[in-house]
C-alpha cells in the first residue's frame, strides 16, 4: 500500500538473534555498527536486498519489528482504562513508585496524555500560554516516532490550536493562529510533559492542565493486544492486527519482502494455523532469541566518560528496527534528542551498577550542564525484564537536578552528587540520590532543551565514581 510518505532507499536496519548467533540485516552504513553492538556473526548471512529469509529469521526480524507496536497497544489500553479516546487524562502529581506505569519514567514533570483515534475524524488540541515554565507535547505513531513536538521549544510559551488529522484526509488552508498536522498512522499517542517545581508550584501547573482542551470524535476503546511475553501465534497475530490498523511507511516495504516466509504483511497475510508441530518450535524459539535481543542496552550509542549519549534517530527511528526495539523495551515514549538528551553509564559494558556500593558525580566549576531548560539524574533499579522503575527509598526521592531544594555547591562553584543505598551523611544529604536496596542501579541524566554545546558533543558529563 503507498502512502504519501514515500519510500527510502534499502535495508532494515536490524539485528535478530538466531539461536547462539546474532544475523544482522542492516542498510549497509550502518551494518558495521550493528554487527559491533550485537556480536554478530559475517554479514555473509545477510540476504541480498530485498530477498527473503529463512523462517527463523524472519519470525525474529518480525518480532524486534512488532514490539514497538506491542508496548504502543499495552499503553493504550492501560491508559483508555481511564479515559476514553480522543480525552486527555492529568496527573496531578509528579510520577512515583504508586503512579509508574510504563518504563523509566521522569520525576520532573507530570504527564497529561491522550490517544487520539482519527479514524472518523480530526481532533482538535488548544495548548495554553505556559510562558516560561518547560512544556512539550510529544505526538507519536504507533511505531514510536515523534512525528511533531509542539511547547516550549517550537512555540515559545505562546497559546496555539492545533489540528491533528490522518495522512488522507484533505484540509483547507488553516485560520490564522491554527497549526495543522498530519499524522503518519490513525492512532497517535499524545503524551504532555510540564515541569513541576516543587508541591507549591503544583497549582499553577494544574490551572495550566485544565486550560488544555482536546475535541474529537468519540471513539470505542480497541480489544487488548498481546504482551510483549504473549507465546508467538498471539503476539504475531496482535502484531499483523496493528500493522493492518496502522499501515507502515512504505520505507519498510523491503522489510516485509525478506520476512515474506513468516507472512506478516501490511495486506493481513499472516495466519498462525499455517504452521507444521515443526514450525511453531522454530517460532518459540526465535520469539525467545528476539526478546533477549531487546533487552540488550548495547548499540550504536556514543560512549563518552563512562556514559552514552542517545543516538541521533532516537524518537524517529526510521528503519533502525533494533534500536527501536530496544527502546521500546526500556525506554518507551522517549523524545528526540533536540527536545532532551537521555544518558546512562556504561560501565564494563553494562548499563546497571552496584546498587551495593556508593557512587558520586561530580561536575567541575563552570562545568554544569548546558541546558535551555532543565537537568536532573534520576535512579531506578533495572528488572530481570530490562525495564527500568522507581523503587521505595527513605526520603521518596527519585531524582536530583537544578532544581531540587537546598542542592549544596562547593565554595568554588563545584557540584558533588551522591548516589548510595544509605544516608551519605548530614553534610552530604541534601546531594544524596538513594540507590535501591536490593536490585541493579541504573541511572538516567536528562538534559531538556540542550544547548549546541551538549547537543553536538562538545560538552561531556563528569565520569561517575565510586565514592
Amino acid at each position: 500500500m503507498m502512502d504519501r510518505r514515500g519510500f527510502l532507499a534499502g535495508g532494515t536496519g536490524l539485528a535478530v538473534t538466531a539461536g547462539a548467533a546474532v544475523r544482522v540485516f542492516a542498510q549497509p552504513q550502518d551494518r558495521a555498527a550493528m554487527l559491533a553492538a550485537t556480536d554478530g556473526l559475517s554479514t555473509s548471512n545477510a540476504p541480498p536486498p530485498g530477498g527473503a529469509v529463512d523462517l527463523e529469521t524472519a519470525a525474529g526480524m518480525a518480532w524486534l519489528y512488532g514490539v514497538m507496536l506491542i508496548e504502543n497497544a499495552n499503553a493504550r489500553t492501560n491508559s483508555l482504562k481511564l479515559a476514553a479516546p480522543n480525552t486527555l487524562l492529568h496527573a496531578r502529581t509528579l510520577t512515583t513508585v504508586k503512579s509508574q506505569s510504563v518504563t523509566t519514567p521522569n520525576n520532573d514533570t507530570v504527564y497529561s496524555r491522550a490517544w487520539l483515534d482519527l479514524s472518523a475524524g480530526p481532533v482538535t488540541l488548544d495548548m495554553p500560554r505556559s510562558g516560561d515554565r518547560y512544556i512539550s507535547y510529544a505526538f507519536m505513531d504507533m511505531y514510536g516516532n515523534n512525528f511533531a513536538i509542539r511547547g516550549t521549544r517550537e512555540d515559545r510559551g505562546e497559546d496555539k490550536r492545533i489540528v491533528i488529522t490522518s495522512l488522507n484526509t484533505a484540509s483547507d488552508s488553516p485560520p490564522a493562529g491554527v497549526a495543522v498536522i498530519q499524522a503518519p498512522t490513525p492512532w497517535v499517542w499524545l503524551l504532555i510533559r510540564t515541569l513541576v517545581d516543587n508541591d507549591a508550584d503544583l497549582a499553577a501547573v494544574h490551572a495550566l492542565q485544565d486550560a488544555m482542551k482536546l475535541a474529537g470524535p468519540a471513539r470505542p476503546v480497541p480489544a487488548p493486544e498481546a504482551a510483549r511475553d504473549a507465546p508467538w501465534d498471539a503476539y504475531f497475530t496482535s502484531v499483523q492486527r496493528l500493522i493492518v490498523q496502522n499501515p507502515p511507511p512504505t520505507a519498510d516495504a523491503s522489510f516485509f519482502q525478506q520476512i515474506s516466509p513468516l507472512g506478516l504483511n501490511p495486506a493481513g497475510g499472516f495466519r498462525a494455523e499455517k504452521f507444521t508441530d515443526g514450525d511453531a518450535a522454530t517460532l518459540a524459539e526465535a520469539a525467545k532469541n528476539a526478546r533477549a535481543a531487546a533487552t540488550d542496552a548495547r548499540g550504536n550509542a556514543t560512549i563518552r566518560n563512562g556514559w552514552s549519549y542517545p543516538q541521533k534517530n532516537l524518537g524517529n527511528f526510521g528503519t533502525d528496527y533494533l534500536f527501536r526495539a530496544r527502546t521500546a523495551v526500556s525506554g518507551l515514549a522517549a523524545l528526540p534528542p533536540a527536545e532532551a538528551m537521555y544518558m546512562r553509564p556504561i560501565l564494563s559494558g553494562q548499563d546497571a551498577l552496584d546498587s551495593g556500593r556508593p557512587w558520586v558525580l561530580k561536575f567541575a566549576p563552570g562545568q554544569l550542564p548546558p541546558v535551555n531548560a532543565f537537568w536532573s539524574l534520576t535512579s531506578y533499579e533495572k528488572t530481570p525484564a530490562g525495564q527500568f522503575f522507581f523503587f521505595d527509598n527513605p526520603i521518596s526521592r527519585f531524582a536530583i537536578g537544578d532544581r531540587t531544594p537546598g542542592l549544596k555547591h562547593g565554595a568554588d562553584g563545584s557540584l558533588e552528587i551522591y548516589i548510595s543505598r544509605t544516608n551519605p551523611g548530614a553534610a552530604k544529604a541534601a546531594n544524596w540520590l538513594p540507590a535501591p536496596p536490593q536490585g541493579p542501579l541504573s541511572l538516567v541524566f536528562r538534559a531538556y532543551l540542550p544547548k549546541p554545546d551538549l547537543l553536538e558533543g562538545r560538552y561531556s558529563l563528569p565520569a561517575i565514581t565510586a565514592g
